[in-house]
């Protein structure tokens, strides 16, 4: 398993617009279960508020016809009524061509792509029912703050730099890690005893680094270097080949607009490997294949030209013998798509699964948790540094059993603030798969214990269950990159996560508490099997 999805987090909390989100107005009355099923809902859009008449039900019709361009339409409740008043409608109304005068006063320009009369409709849609303040999560397993059979393993404290980690990767053959930051972008090579054998300068720093496995990406390791991290549509970042016994990176693709990761595969099965770019960009960017001529050189298509791209999978997922590509989109059009190979050089465009924007999407991994032989889908929802940065009760991890023919159910939820990223392993060595997981914008001042859990597989036949942990770490950082993989040569997989310290704190009241020049730690698994459930 090679290192995959490690740090976009940070990148697309970078100068994401605010979207709207749809769920329905009696929420704050739901028992827990409930809940978890009414945000299934209304990601697919079903409404609560069919009942309203009126200028509300005007504003609510107003609302989904010039907003759902975009993105998918929007309950207020979602949102505390301060959020939407004085920060997200001031600055929607501006990409309708309304002018703001003092946040909320509100003219018809001359360029505006509606009437002032709808606009006001909307304004008063969202004023007169979003909620005071939105319900706290609803925990249905408290955690228990335990090291759970991992050891903490750290390298010594760097005070000439804050932490600004935005890559961490487990090298599983050289029993090392590779890092990159933001401060001094470069691609820094550590040994077993946290010692840097080598550093390489870097022209911006690294997003992502895949690993050669023998599969579709033989040969020297590929370093996704993002060229940008401000929210910037320019095409300054690379592809580097890594050459590791002397961490030589050498560009091979350039010119891409900000990119996130890189999957690869044989796309049309001439032999040579092919690579699929998730470039974020900003109001442009999009998944871009690049497909390996026979002279070396790369040739570039577009899959789906929309910004957001994050992250992609590659395998063979219709089981025609070709490749496919599975992406997550995290910017406006929040969702998961599948594009199945046509064997003629493209791809069909399949939506698997659709999120409202402030849903803050921030990773997805295929797993199959029921052993049925299908891929499931383990997601998070946590991005929360835009126009609404309150706590919001339906950030954290989901699983979506895969139900066949490309259907997914939403199956398990834990609400965790500002969710960054989850990975699925058997960490405990019992034959299921566990879940590690990170929370960069947690609830910081009440539940540090969010930034890392890790979630032992509980589960029976019919029902999954997860117990949460809490290993005792939140004083060594604040996790916004994390990977997975057999880092001490044993057998079992280790976690790396990378403390990134600078900014980014929307709890006023909050000062870091946690140790800001550590780069990176390492959670040595020292589970023994654990006996079956």
């Amino acid at each position: 398993m090679g290192a995959v999805y490690n740090c976009p987090f940070l990148f697309i909390i970078e100068g994401l617009l605010i979207g709207f989100m749809k769920l329905s107005k009696w929420l704050p009355a739901l028992p827990a279960g409930i809940f978890i099923a009414a945000v299934c809902l209304q990601a697919c859009g079903t409404s609560g508020d069919t009942e309203l008449t009126g200028e509300l039900a005007e504003g609510r019709d107003a609302a989904r016809k010039h907003c759902s361009t975009c993105h998918l339409p929007v309950d207020p409740a979602l949102l505390d009524k301060d959020t939407w008043k004085n920060r997200v409608l001031p600055v929607m109304a501006q990409y309708f061509g309304i002018e703001v005068w003092q946040r909320n006063q509100y003219f018809a320009g001359e360029n505006s792509a509606m009437p002032i009369t709808d606009w006001m409709k909307i304004v008063a849609y969202y004023d007169s029912l979003a909620p005071v303040h939105l319900p706290g999560a609803r925990v249905t397993t408290p955690v228990r703050e335990e090291w759970a059979g991992f050891t903490l393993k750290k390298p010594s404290d760097d005070t000439s730099h804050l932490a600004t980690t935005t890559m961490v990767a487990i090298d599983s053959a050289g029993q090392s890690i590779y890092t990159s930051s933001s401060e001094i972008p470069a691609l820094v090579r550590w040994d077993h005893d946290f010692s840097k054998k080598s550093k390489a300068p870097l022209t911006s720093p690294a997003m992502h680094m895949l690993f050669a496995s023998g599969g579709p990406a033989p040969g020297q390791p590929i370093v996704t270097a993002v060229g940008e991290m401000r929210a910037y549509d320019v095409e300054r970042g690379e592809l580097y080949r890594v050459e590791t016994s002397g961490l030589d990176p050498v560009p091979f693709i350039t010119g891409l607009r900000r990119p996130l990761q890189t999957a690869a595969a044989d796309f049309n099965r001439d032999g040579k490997t092919d690579y699929v770019v998730s470039a974020f960009g900003h109001n442009q960017g999009g998944l871009y294949l690049f497909r390996q001529m026979q002279d070396g050189k790369f040739e570039k298509s577009a899959v789906r030209e929309v910004a957001g791209a994050t992250q992609s999978v590659t395998g063979d997922f219709n089981g025609d013998g070709w490749p496919d590509i599975i992406a997550l989109f995290a910017h406006a059009q929040e969702g998961i798509w599948l594009f199945t190979n046509n064997q003629k050089g493209g791809f069909a465009e399949q939506e698997l699964l659709r999120f409202p924007p402030v849903y803050g999407s921030s990773s997805f991994q295929l797993a199959d948790f029921n052993a049925d032989g299908k891929p499931d889908i383990l997601y998070t929802s946590g991005d929360n540094s835009d126009y609404s940065r309150i706590l919001k009760p339906y950030h954290g991890i989901y699983i979506y059993l895969n139900k066949g023919d490309f259907q997914f159910e939403q199956k398990w939820f834990y609400p965790a603030n500002g969710a960054t990223k989850a990975m699925a392993a058997d960490f405990d060595g019992d034959g299921d798969l566990d879940i590690a997981s990170i929370a960069f914008f947690a609830d910081l001042a009440h539940h540090p214990e969010e930034k890392f859990l890790y979630f032992q597989n509980q589960s029976t036949k019919s029902d999954l269950k997860f117990q949460p942990f809490s290993p005792p770490i939140a004083q060594n950082g604040r996790w916004i990159c994390m990977d997975v993989n057999d880092w001490d040569g044993d057998g079992d997989p280790d976690i790396v996560l990378g403390n990134y310290s600078r900014g980014f704190l929307n709890q006023e009241e909050v000062k870091a508490d946690w140790n800001v020049y550590l780069p990176f730690l390492v959670l040595q698994n020292d589970n023994t099997p654990a006996p079956k459930h």
